[in-house]
């Protein structure tokens, strides 16, 4: 799962994202509204933790014009106001939960993670291939009847893999993904290094190398 905190304030939005990458979250820090705004509709993001007063857009409007672009991507909102019209106003147009500043991590967790298993109740939150199982909610992956103990980046490629299964996947549309689109990696062997650790983990055959392409995760 891929989530973008947008947060001016460094510390905050760094113990944020070391917190979720902790729980095997891939998250994209943004510190300017109008960065964020742009991140979201261009990544594939699946929740944003986002803060009202910023520079640039504020958080209001990044989520009215989110919404308006047809973004349903879950939206909890953080404020350092807890005035109720503000907090009425920001359900109204379109967040889904909000959290006052200052907050508990563990509390944070919780409502991202009630907030992705509502989002998801259409999906099972269970994925699988090859006889390898990944449940998302439990952030769990087993091999047959044996857990399989994998790395953040690990766990967030085998995901992503398994949500498109039956499509091959470009290098740079997984770094978007799993590493928040770092252009620096475009160029590494990030990817493949990655890929050999899931392989040696779960089996050769559980991924395949398409030739000049990308990798897939086959739909059979």
């Amino acid at each position: 799962m891929h989530i973008l905190v947008v947060e001016d304030q460094a510390k905050i939005a760094s113990n944020i994202r070391e917190f979720l990458e902790l729980q095997h979250y891939v998250v994209t820090v943004c510190h300017n509204g109008t960065e964020g705004y742009e991140v979201a509709i261009t990544q594939g993001i699946d929740l944003i933790v986002l803060d009202i007063n910023l520079p640039g857009m504020d958080g209001m409007e990044v989520c009215r014009m989110l919404r308006e672009n047809k973004k349903n991507m879950p939206i909890l909102m953080l404020t350092a106001r807890a005035k109720q019209q503000e907090i009425v106003h920001g359900l109204n147009i379109g967040a889904d939960d909000y959290l006052t500043k200052p907050f508990d991590l563990q509390e944070l967790l919780a409502r991202v993670r009630a907030l992705l298993r509502r989002h998801a109740e259409e999906r099972s939150p269970v994925l699988s291939a090859g006889g390898v199982t990944l449940d998302s909610e439990k952030r769990e992956v087993r091999k047959g009847k044996k857990t399989i103990d994998l790395s953040p980046k690990e766990f967030g490629l085998l995901e992503f893999l398994l949500q498109h299964k039956g499509r091959v996947q470009e290098r740079p549309r997984i770094i978007e993904h799993v590493w928040g689109g770092r252009d620096d990696l475009l160029f590494s062997q990030t990817v493949d290094v990655h890929i050999a650790y899931l392989r040696r983990k779960l089996g050769k055959d559980i991924i395949e190398t398409v030739p000049g392409k990308g990798y897939v995760i086959p739909d059979a």
